[in-house]
This record gives C-alpha cells, sequence and structure tokens, in this order.
C-alpha cells in the first residue's frame, strides 16, 4: 500500500508546476490550515499540484516526496540553488554590511541563488549573506551527527525542521540530507535507511522507538530532539532508554546503520 504521506491525492492535483519555498520557513500542512506534518525552508523545491484554496496551495516537496498544503504567499517561482545555510542560522542584511538592518534570518539547510559577492557578502535576490555561512550546493558534509550538534539547544517543535523549533526525526533528515544521504521526513519512514545493525554502538547508528528516532554519537551517548528536555540534547543511551521506557513508551524498536558517503 502506496504512503498517503508520499502520494499525491488525485482529485487535488491538477497541475504540476516546479515552485520552490520563498518564507523562511513554511509549515506543510495536512488540510488548508489544518496541523502542521512538517516544514520546508526557504529555498526548498516543490512542485505546485493543486489550485490555490484558501491562501494554501497543494504541493509535493522535492527533497523527500512529502505531500501537503503550504500558504500560497510562501512560494515563489523554482530558481536553481548555488548554495546553501552551513551554519545553525544567519542573517540576509539590507547591504553588505553587518551594521544594515537585517531582511529576514535563515535555518541551516536554506538554499539560496548567489549571484555575486560584495566584501565578504553573497548577493542574493532577498539581500546580502555572509559567504562564511554559505556553502556551495554541491558541497556536502560527511559526519550526520556533527551536522545534528549544529542544533544543539534548538527548541523542540513538534513537524519542526529548522533551527528556530525541530523534532526527532527533522533532526535526523537535516543530519542526512546535509551529508548527501536521502532521508523521509517522519521516524516510521526512515526505518528504511540502512541495514539493521546490532550492540556495540557506532557514531551515526539510528535507534528508534514508537514514534521517536535518535542519532548515536558515540558508543555510550546520543543527540536526539526531544519532548522531555524539549530541545535537541545529549543524553547517556542506557538514560535515555531507561526514561522512554518508564514513561510509557517502550523499548527500542529497532537499530539501523544508515550507509555514510552516499550522495
Amino acid at each position: 500500500m502506496s504512503d498517503p504521506r508520499l502520494s499525491p491525492i488525485p482529485e487535488l492535483t491538477t497541475r504540476s508546476e516546479p515552485g520552490q519555498v520563498v518564507a523562511p520557513v513554511a509549515d506543510l500542512c495536512r488540510s488548508p490550515g489544518g496541523p502542521r506534518d512538517r516544514q520546508l525552508l526557504f529555498g526548498d523545491r516543490l512542485t505546485r499540484l493543486g489550485a490555490d484554496t484558501a491562501g494554501f496551495t497543494y504541493v509535493q516537496a522535492e527533497k523527500d516526496g512529502y505531500c501537503g498544503h503550504v500558504r500560497t504567499t510562501g512560494l515563489g517561482p523554482a530558481r536553481k540553488a548555488t548554495h546553501w545555510v552551513i551554519s545553525p542560522a544567519t542573517h540576509v542584511y539590507s547591504e553588505a554590511s553587518f551594521k544594515s538592518p537585517e531582511v529576514c534570518s535563515l535555518s541551516f539547510g536554506s538554499a539560496l541563488t548567489v549571484t555575486g559577492t560584495v566584501e565578504g557578502y553573497a548577493k542574493t535576490a532577498e539581500g546580502f549573506v555572509p559567504l562564511k555561512h554559505l556553502r556551495e550546493a554541491n558541497q556536502r558534509f560527511d559526519d550526520p551527527v556533527a551536522v545534528a550538534e549544529l542544533f544543539l539547544g534548538t527548541p523542540y517543535l513538534w513537524g519542526g525542521n529548522s533551527r528556530w523549533g525541530i523534532d526527532c526525526s527533522g533532526l535526523v533528515q537535516a543530519a542526512l540530507l546535509a551529508c548527501g544521504i536521502p532521508c523521509p521526513g517522519d521516524s516510521d519512514q526512515q526505518l528504511i535507511l540502512g541495514e539493521a545493525a546490532t550492540a556495540p554502538y557506532r557514531r551515526n547508528d539510528l535507534l528508534f522507538w514508537k514514534g521517536h528516532v535518535a542519532l548515536v554519537r558515540d558508543s555510550e551517548t546520543l543527540i536526539h530532539a526531544n519532548a522531555h528536555a524539549m530541545l535537541t540534547a545529549i543524553e547517556p543511551i542506557g538514560a535515555a532508554i531507561d526514561r522512554i521506557s518508564a514513561q510509557g513508551d517502550g523499548a527500542v524498536t529497532a537499530h539501523r546503520r544508515p550507509e555514510l558517503g552516499v550522495s
């Protein structure tokens, strides 16, 4: 049976038009104005599938195939990204100066089209971004845990995918995509990643519980966005297993080892 999150609803699909997100963060909702399922970031490519309804457009995200409704005002024409944000967050300035007013803030993973450089800043249609916060679009990281650690202290947000708020599967997806590893959006979908593994734990292994996922940091600790701490935090593996079981969410359901170096 196909996953409805990844399969466009035929009766809502009236077109196929490329586009992208032009808001810093856009909620991907299961219905117009309904609950948030996931989020898309500035520059995320997508396909507009449906007509604009009550200020929302039905879309399918390119990065993971997730379908949902996004505010139409947060969408624009597709552009080829040349760079992406590799710092936890950055500002877009009105001029090539940190003293100029900021236009907006962008999260790690946002994609930009750079048209030139001015005194250490990338020039874009939106404004100027510090070059130190960017990397060329084809340059990836090689350690998902190192990426996840950029989000330490980020507030927990159900369905969140940005520096302003992120959940367990959003953190895993951000970490793996940054390393060129395809990754679905939700923890139950992420169970397909890599291959089944057994102890001892290795860095970048994935541990799953019902409705939760964490990245193994080393043989003794993991990193995860969790509602217990209400932020992204490092926790001893044994303590996390005991705590999650004690709060009624059961034992570890899977231990997976993603294949690194995939692009």
